[in-house]
């Protein structure tokens, strides 16, 4: 794992390129380079930052160069082995033992044909010396990130947006349509970048600059593809899936260094640290544990019991920390290094697991990412199954029991009421049409909410997120519920939220995270499966808990859900409350219209009487005011100002 930036035909390259790569030093602790070449009409400037993970030697090190091209490459690639063996009988003869130098060759010899055979996580340049065209990569599923901005036939690229912010500073303006769609997800879809003239390379897609100016790009990975060729193949010619996670297992666990994994108590986490145990025995694992006034206020369950539980069957050495954050601190801190505004709590914990890590001397971890996305984990999904059935009901039985639910409080003086907040959470989208029901029973806001939230002129852009939403939703040609839900989330959620901040997060502790469940061939296995095997009456995951059940105890595998999130109603009732109230009447965002006060307060003042849960709205509220005054520290320009 690396950090990874370049320039091509811009202005001062190599010292443009020089700060970016500076901005990413956490990234790539170990190590620095930079590659340039002349053009006709300018510079390549390819550059790195290194944490040295395979081939520690300085065969490993980076800018690579073979035979006429360059890269510089952020990832790791889980069939290296299969592709250097076949690239040694072909001829190709191999420095090192590095990843890096498998995919370079695979390119010298293949070109962009090689990208479809990729397995792993990546995101590269790669210039060919001769011709003087430079390509940019991003793997399949968006594990790993890559931002650019592009003038014509110019282009900086690089790991992190703060790269490019550090670089470019009152060039780049605040894109508004950006930041509403963080509101209502409370994350940036990969489709957007918070600055308007900034971009992400989209998952499994190409981007090809030339000396001339001309710039193409192209897609060599499709999800919805392959999401509808499982849907379309033979239901009795699906693959072993325990033995297709198996497989991702053991090719994540390729290492020169130690590795660890995350064990929160939960299946996904249980079931990749079961079966990395078997591969290397004593194996680390860290959880966390919240104070117990929060865990019992917030009624979280008692993971720890089940990770406590899984370490002990297969000899892990597990590691307890518990989260106890000064969050006024933190929260800065995790606003700078999460690029965008992402309000998922959830960043602070692996920012702490992976620091804990980190200096206990563990470079890369597991991770359960992405299981609840393929095979229909969450409780969303259920949910949405559920009030197809429910909108059956007749209306006159349906609205005295809303009106029932709604008189209920979400919490008292001293402890929330889990059941309640999930029976409002159900009702407030049980009626609504599959797509819309699907967004609302996991974003932040209804329209009407959102356009009293925002000023006036805003409304086109929460349409325009709304819209956007329904194309990705419809963007398929599945007649299976459940799996429009996974393929919608495969495609939004899981690169827009859980892998965006897990790399962000982790990397700010210079800690490689990898996601095993994240893989093409799990993703392949998962959409070969119906729905009606992933969620099973009310049990949902069931094609994944069953593969489980050869390795993992039952009391694991049929455990309640947990949830790696944070304690956020106890934090707002106590650590945060003050930052509330100052953000609310003096922050910048109420400052330069483009919250409302007046509906600030009002969800302020629903949390606090305890009929509404909003901790989740306020805290995203607190990381968007700190990235908002981040931008404009920056030198980032207003949008509507500009």
């Amino acid at each position: 794992m690396c950090g990874i930036a370049g320039s091509y035909l811009w202005p001062d390259g190599a010292a443009t390129t020089d700060r970016l790569t500076d901005a990413l030093a956490h990234r790539g602790p170990d190590g620095a380079g930079r590659r340039s070449h002349a053009l006709a009409c300018g510079t390549a400037e390819l550059g790195h930052r290194r944490l040295s993970i395979i081939d520690l030697s300085s065969t490993g090190a980076q800018p690579m160069v073979a035979e006429g091209l360059s890269i510089t490459y952020n990832g790791e690639l889980y069939n290296a082995a299969e592709l250097r063996a076949e690239l040694e009988a072909a001829g190709d003869r191999f420095r090192g033992t590095s990843d890096t130098e498998v995919v370079l060759r695979a390119w010298r010899r293949w070109g962009a044909a090689c990208l479809p055979r990729l397995r792993g996580m990546f995101a590269f340049g790669v210039l060919d010396e001769r011709t003087g065209e430079l390509v940019l990569v991003r793997d399949q599923l968006g594990v790993k990130p890559l931002f650019l901005v592009r003038r014509g036939g110019s282009v900086l690229f690089a790991s992190e947006l703060k790269a490019l912010v550090a670089v470019l500073g009152d060039e780049l303006h605040v894109d508004d349509t950006a930041l509403v769609a963080s509101l209502l997800y409370y994350w940036v879809p990969d489709s957007r970048c918070a600055f308007r003239e900034a971009e992400k390379l989209p998952p499994g897609s190409w981007i090809r600059f030339r000396p001339d100016g001309r710039v193409d790009r192209g897609t060599f990975w499709s999800l919805r593809e392959v999401a509808e060729e499982g849907a379309a193949a033979d239901p009795a010619d699906h693959p072993d899936l325990a033995e297709v996670v198996a497989d991702s297992t053991r090719r994540h666990l390729v290492s020169d260094v130690p590795v660890a994994t995350f064990l929160s108590g939960g299946l996904d986490s249980s079931y990749l640290t079961a079966l990395a145990a078997r591969s290397r025995p004593g194996i680390s694992a860290y959880t966390i544990g919240f104070r117990a006034e929060d865990a019992r206020f917030e009624a979280m369950p008692d993971d720890l019991r089940y990770a406590r539980l899984v370490a002990e069957r297969f000899g892990v050495d597990l590691r307890e920390i518990e989260i106890a954050p000064d969050v006024l601190d933190l929260l800065p801190h995790m606003v700078d290094h999460l690029d965008e505004p992402i309000g998922d709590p959830a960043a602070i914990n692996t920012y702490l697991i992976s620091s804990a890590a980190r200096e206990a001397g563990v470079k890369v971890m597991l991770s359960g990412m992405g299981a609840d996305e393929l095979f229909a984990g969450y409780r969303k999904h259920l949910a949405n199954l559920l009030a197809t059935r429910y909108r059956r009901v007749p209306a006159a039985v349906r609205r005295p029991v809303g009106a029932a639910v709604g008189l209920l409080p979400v919490a008292g003086a001293r402890r929330g009421y889990r059941s309640v907040r999930f029976a409002k959470r159900f009702l407030s989208f049980a009626d609504l049409p599959e797509e819309t029901a699907f967004r609302r029973s996991y974003t932040m806001y209804d329209r009407p909410e959102l356009l009293d939230l925002l000023h006036p002129d805003l409304a086109g852009a929460v349409d325009d997120v709304l819209d956007e939403h329904a194309a990705v939703y419809a963007d398929s040609a599945l007649d299976d519920h459940v799996n429009r839900m996974c393929l919608t989330d495969a495609r939004m959620f899981l690169p827009g939220l859980n892998l965006a901040y897990t790399d962000r997060s982790s990397m700010a502790a210079s800690t490689e995270v990898r996601v095993p469940f994240v893989d093409v061939e799990v993703v392949r296995a998962a959409f070969r499966l119906p729905g009606s095997a992933k969620i099973v009456g009310r049990r949902g995951k069931v094609a994944l808990k069953d593969a489980a059940s050869s390795v993992l105890p039952a009391e694991v595998v049929h455990r309640p859900k947990g949830l790696f999130s944070a304690p956020l109603r106890a934090w707002m009732s106590r650590d945060l409350a003050p930052l509330v109230r100052e953000v609310v009447e003096e922050g910048v965002l109420v400052s330069s219209g483009f919250l409302r006060r007046d509906a600030l307060r009002r969800l302020v003042a629903e949390d606090a009487a305890g009929q509404q849960d909003r901790s989740k709205h306020l805290w995203h509220v607190l990381t968007l005011e700190y990235w908002y005054r981040g931008a404009a520290s920056a030198g980032a320009a207003d949008a509507r100002a500009a």
